[in-house]
């Protein structure tokens, strides 16, 4: 007599979708729609095929979807994406100029989203945006910071994140809350040590739900760690929510550079203004004898930006105390905000936020009283 083997967890999940209805007619299970569906521990993460223009018809389903996936036995979370893996028809040409069409709003309460951003990894970059966002926090502004890097997420380390967000009032995701920050991680979602093997369309929607389905609230200014490089992740914020600007981190290294330009050429693209440039590592600070050693070159990045007509923001150096702050989970502007390091950082985001209130003069960055910390 032969014995079947119980359904993987994976397949179980297929089957509890498989009697789904699609908006146009027929079941989910019926179709090929149902992509991937991985599941780890408590959490299932899936995707749903579809082309961009049925995104938003498809959205009630990727919610009921959602729900069913939670109801499962042993599963705390369910993460399912909208994706489009294939490349929309192009369309016919056009004989008119349409009407204008606003955007919808995804975060009607924050007044400005900035991204930090860079060519390449391992500049610092997270570093740079976490203690940028308590800057701006000490200055008295409502701040919040979103990981977009969805392979590699750094904030759960840098602000010491744990635990999992809870759910608020529509089935939206509530932001952790870290040295007064708002903060969003992948990181937080998924355990540690859980590899993200997705497809470029599964990163995008990905993205777009973390800006969208989490309850940021008011904020005056949201800032979005952007994983490295100019790819999909890169495109869909730019492209998926009003930025006010971006901040790039750059070495003063030539290698770090090149890959910086390709960042500012970017978003420079697709109409989103720079709003400085930050050297980050300008040079190692010795712990011992005080010295300052300019292991990447020195002022690359302040030259880089006046070739390029960009403010500089200022440098920031590489040293001991920095590095295991920001390993502890204490970045050092919540450790040792009247540091040598904390106040560097201070005028950063005191630069920043001269640069956003110019740039984008009808929308000031205007300070929000928080309880203790520094005024502007």
């Amino acid at each position: 007599m032969t014995r079947t083997s119980p359904p993987s967890p994976a397949e179980h999940a297929r089957q509890a979708l498989a009697s789904l209805a699609l908006p146009g007619g027929g079941t989910l299970g019926a179709s090929d729609r149902l992509g991937g569906v991985a599941v780890q521990g408590g959490r299932i993460n899936a995707a749903i095929r579809v082309t961009p223009d049925e995104a938003e018809a498809f959205a009630p389903l990727r919610a009921q979807a959602e729900a069913v996936l939670r109801a499962l036995p042993g599963i705390d979370q369910a993460l399912v994406v909208l994706t489009a893996e294939a490349a929309a028809p192009a369309p016919p040409p056009k004989l008119a100029a349409p009407a204008p069409t606003r955007r919808p709003e995804i975060l009607p309460g924050v007044a400005h989203v900035v991204a930090v951003a860079s060519g390449k990894g391992g500049v610092g970059k997270s570093t740079t945006a976490v203690n940028l966002a308590l800057g701006l926090r000490l200055l008295g502004l409502r701040v919040g910071l979103l990981d977009a890097d969805i392979y590699g997420p750094s904030l759960p380390t840098l602000l010491g994140l744990h635990g999992k967000p809870r759910v608020g009032p529509g089935r939206k995701l509530m932001p952790m809350d870290a040295f007064g920050l708002k903060a969003m991680s992948m990181g937080v979602l998924v355990d540690a040590e859980t590899a993200m093997v997705w497809r470029g369309p599964m990163v995008m929607s990905a993205i777009t739900q973390m800006l969208a389905e989490v309850d940021w609230g008011a904020l005056d200014i949201l800032l979005v760690d952007m994983p490295p490089g100019t790819g999909d992740a890169q495109l869909a914020i730019a492209q998926g929510t009003r930025l006010s600007g971006a901040v790039i981190v750059s070495t003063p290294q030539d290698l770090s550079l090149i890959d910086a330009r390709r960042g500012i050429t970017m978003f420079r693209k697709v109409d989103v203004p720079i709003l400085g440039i930050v050297e980050n590592m300008a040079h190692f600070l010795c712990p011992t004898c005080g010295a300052e050693h300019a292991i990447f070159g020195r002022g690359g990045a302040r030259a880089e930006a006046e070739r390029l007509g960009a403010p500089f923001l200022g440098a920031v150096p590489l040293t001991m105390e920095l590095r295991a702050a920001s390993d502890a989970g204490q970045p050092i502007v919540a450790r040792d905000p009247d540091g040598a390091l904390g106040r560097l950082y201070l005028e950063l985001a005191r630069s920043l936020r001269a640069e956003l209130a110019r740039t984008t003069a009808t929308q000031p960055v205007s300070p929000t009283p928080v309880h203790g910390g520094h005024r502007p």
